[in-house]
């Protein structure tokens, strides 16, 4: 920013790209990244890490959403690795509150906490790119994009996806 305080022109057209970017995909990212680690405090920290880095950056890549994902991926890898569970002060508590959803009964949550229990193992035993592909491809990821942030030609993304969804029955038949 010039000594005046008035933005330069690349810098508003940047800080709008970026907050329409922010709107349009940190919800799916957040939820690709939930999905692969099954912890939604990390994904909120991981997917707000990955748009802060592209902020620092001050440019776009040529392919936003996909430098997104990777880069969430990688952090995610690392804080995996590493151990690290980072928390967020500022994400309200899970508690009960005033306009929460009455809670299901006891076999109920009992049943949905066993099956997520069966998709999270099943998931954890695919190999990492299989997982991967699946968990995106439920995030409404492109064949393109998928392609782009795995680093696979476009026309194996159908092929491989359907392998991946082989797979995951396979594992989740045995996990149950």
């Amino acid at each position: 920013m010039p000594a005046h305080g008035i933005p330069l022109p690349q810098e508003a057209d940047f800080k709008g790209r970026f907050a329409a970017l922010f709107e349009a995909q940190y919800a799916r990212l957040f939820r690709y990244l939930d999905r692969l680690g099954g912890d939604p405090d990390l994904a909120a920290d991981l997917a707000q890490e990955a748009f802060v880095r592209l902020y620092r950056r001050g440019s776009f890549p040529e392919s936003p959403e996909a430098w997104l994902v990777t880069v969430a991926t990688n952090l995610f890898r690392n804080s995996r690795n590493t151990g690290s569970r980072r928390r967020r002060l500022l994400t309200p508590s899970r508690g009960e509150g005033a306009l929460a959803d009455p809670m299901p009964d006891a076999a109920a949550r009992v049943d949905a906490e066993e099956s997520r229990r069966e998709v999270r193992v099943a998931l954890d035993r695919l190999p990492e790119r299989e997982r991967q592909l699946l968990l995106m491809s439920v995030e409404g990821f492109s064949y393109k994009e998928l392609a782009g942030i795995l680093g696979i030609a476009e026309g194996s993304v159908g092929t491989l996806l359907a392998r991946a969804r082989e797979a995951f029955k396979r594992e989740l038949a045995y996990a149950t």
